[in-house]
């Protein structure tokens, strides 16, 4: 029988994260690749602004 799993990250003081997907083309194949980064909510922009 499963378990239900319980959010403990749904407090107030907890840090809401966001999951940061870019598509970059790999110099060496020609393919592209994922890269995933989890940030916080707050660093979004910075983190997409840069290269």
């Amino acid at each position: 029988m499963a378990k239900k799993v319980v959010a403990t990250l749904k407090k107030k003081e907890a840090k809401h994260y966001a999951m940061v997907i870019r598509t970059i083309k790999s110099e060496k194949t020609g393919a592209y690749i994922f890269k995933q980064e989890m940030v916080p909510d707050d660093m979004v922009k910075e983190v997409l602004a840069k290269k």
